[in-house]
């Protein structure tokens, strides 16, 4: 069987390298949120949502099959708009500034198009 984004394959990379990345920039978030108790309860979520993305990401480029590649994937991309919850309540509550969020909330929204990209071409070229 072929595999969707063999190791080393640009665009396999690119996504997990991302999400990495992303991940790491919720982590720092995070850290920043222990000022208070409200802070605490939804930095939780969001770090663990948050980090969700990137683990599942990786783990759907071992995936066995195509179905389970698309598993993994839809997985991440649930975590993804979990995460855009996240960000958009302590935007809402005014625990940062729309300045400070802006930014990972705009990568929130690109992660979540090429997620959704990904699992509908990989449907796609099964039918195919």
């Amino acid at each position: 069987m072929n595999k969707i984004y063999p190791a080393g394959h640009s665009k396999g990379q690119e996504i997990c390298n991302r999400t990495r990345a992303y991940a790491l920039r919720i982590i720092r978030l995070y850290q920043s949120l222990h000022k208070n108790e409200v802070g605490r309860v939804l930095g939780r979520q969001l770090l663990r949502s948050g980090t969700s993305i990137g683990a599942n990401v990786e783990e759907a480029q071992a995936g066995q099959s195509p179905a389970d590649f698309v598993a993994k994937m839809s997985i991440a991309l649930k975590e993804a708009r979990e995460t855009r919850y996240w960000l958009l309540l302590l935007h809402d509550a005014e625990i940062f500034s729309p300045k400070l969020l802006s930014p990972i909330l705009a990568e929130t929204e690109e992660i979540i198009k090429v997620l959704y990209t990904i699992i509908r071409n990989t449907k796609q070229n099964q039918r195919r």
